[in-house]
């Protein structure tokens, strides 16, 4: 098992920590993991990505040019790293905020409302990275759910840790909406 993950969006948008979430739940299930984050100078509203590795084989790079999953939480992100997805990989995009269609055909895309799911059905729009996070995992279990949970619990702790059952209702809320084939109770754009 080898996956390149890259996850690309703007600064405040939980990109890195996602990431991070991601890594944690790979180092609990005893795999080898890189994570490797990327943002702009101005950090809330500018650009983040960050690369992922999680592999059962020692990782002999920590950037990836063709990742095997990409998540896309805006259009910039979209256009850039879209094409960059391996045949036969898979494309996780925030719908709530990309408007384009991914016109490949060679990938799987997987098109998640985000932004509404974390508002309308957690009740926390800032919990659209662990929404994505367990839609993903529903469609492509890189890791556990169990895995993800107990990786939140190491990271957030003291202050944070009153944040845990929110972001385990938004990984719960991702998974279902990715487990019903899509179907959600509120609509897919937010305009329409």
């Amino acid at each position: 098992m080898h996956h390149e993950i890259l996850i690309g969006g703007f600064g405040g948008q939980g990109i890195l920590f996602l990431g991070r979430v991601l890594a944690t739940a790979g180092m609990i299930e005893g795999y080898e993991v890189s994570w490797f984050p990327s943002y702009g100078p101005e950090m809330r509203g500018g650009t983040a990505s960050c690369t992922v590795i999680i592999s059962e084989e020692e990782i002999g790079a920590t950037v990836t040019d063709h990742p095997d999953i990409c998540i896309v939480m805006n259009e910039p992100s979209f256009n850039r790293f879209s094409p960059l997805v391996k045949e036969g990989g898979l494309l996780v995009v925030n719908s709530s905020l990309i408007r384009e269609n991914c016109s490949r055909q060679d990938i799987d895309i997987l098109e998640v409302p985000a932004n509404e799911l974390a508002g309308k059905e957690v009740g926390v729009a800032e919990t659209t990275n662990m929404v994505i996070l367990g839609a993903l995992i529903a469609r492509k279990p890189v890791v556990s759910f169990s895995a993800a949970e107990k990786a939140l619990e190491k990271i957030l702790t003291g202050k944070k840790a009153n944040l845990l059952s929110v972001n385990f209702k938004a990984l719960e809320v991702g998974k279902s909406f990715e487990k019903k084939g899509g179907v959600v109770s509120v609509s897919k754009r937010s305009d329409e």
